[in-house]
């Protein structure tokens, strides 16, 4: 019998070694991503052999519209405009360019650029984790509040995992450190919210 293809592939780690000898951070940002997807994977077949069915697919877009409180942390804002302004390949990062000089908060994702995210490597911790079973989102709907029970919720060692990866961004190295860090939930505390970020000036960097 031929075995079901699972909807989440299997979770690859980031790799742009050049880049990364020149900015070291970036490890952090994508070990912190890597243990995120590990989990989000696990969840995900977990959820399937209980007889849940993903509903989130490409080609969907509707929580890139329907969610204004997305957080980012420091990392990844630092990550983001890493990828747009080194590896986005020119013309995606023209097309990009109006769209976060005119972003207005409230309006959909200033990265979704038509219908599909524009960063899908770098993208936030928040969207890796936020995945949704049974039937995806109607237009304008946030699955977490109105059907809490069909959102996967993140497999708490790996979700802790992936912030303990950003610690040392913040100059936490040390196992006391970085113990004390988590338990004060110290990156969670850094979050802005990506819709209040003025990514004007991440347009103007497209310039240079």
């Amino acid at each position: 019998m031929k075995a079901k293809k699972a909807a989440y592939g299997k979770p690859q780690r980031l790799k742009f070694p050049a880049e990364q000898a020149a900015n070291p951070w970036l490890a952090y940002a994508f070990d912190a991503y890597y243990h995120a997807d590990v989990g989000v994977a696990k969840g995900i077949q977990q959820e399937e052999h209980n007889g849940r069915k993903l509903a989130c697919a490409k080609g969907c877009s509707n929580c890139c519209k329907s969610h204004t409180t997305i957080p980012i942390f420091p990392l990844e804002l630092l990550g983001l405009y890493w990828y747009v302004t080194k590896i986005m390949p020119a013309d995606t990062r023209t097309r990009l360019k109006p769209q976060l000089s005119n972003h207005v908060a409230g309006t959909p994702c200033p990265f979704l650029l038509e219908g599909a995210c524009s960063v899908h490597p770098m993208r936030p911790l928040a969207c890796r984790h936020f995945n949704v079973f049974g039937k995806t989102c109607a237009e304008g709907e946030d699955a977490f509040y109105t059907r809490r029970e069909d959102v996967l919720t993140p497999l708490k060692f790996h979700q802790d995992a992936a912030y303990a990866a950003m610690l040392p961004f913040h100059g936490m190295v040390t196992p006391e450190q970085k113990q004390a860090a988590m338990q004060q939930s110290y990156v969670q505390q850094q979050a802005r919210v990506l819709q209040e970020i003025d990514w004007a000036h991440l347009a103007a960097r497209i310039d240079t």
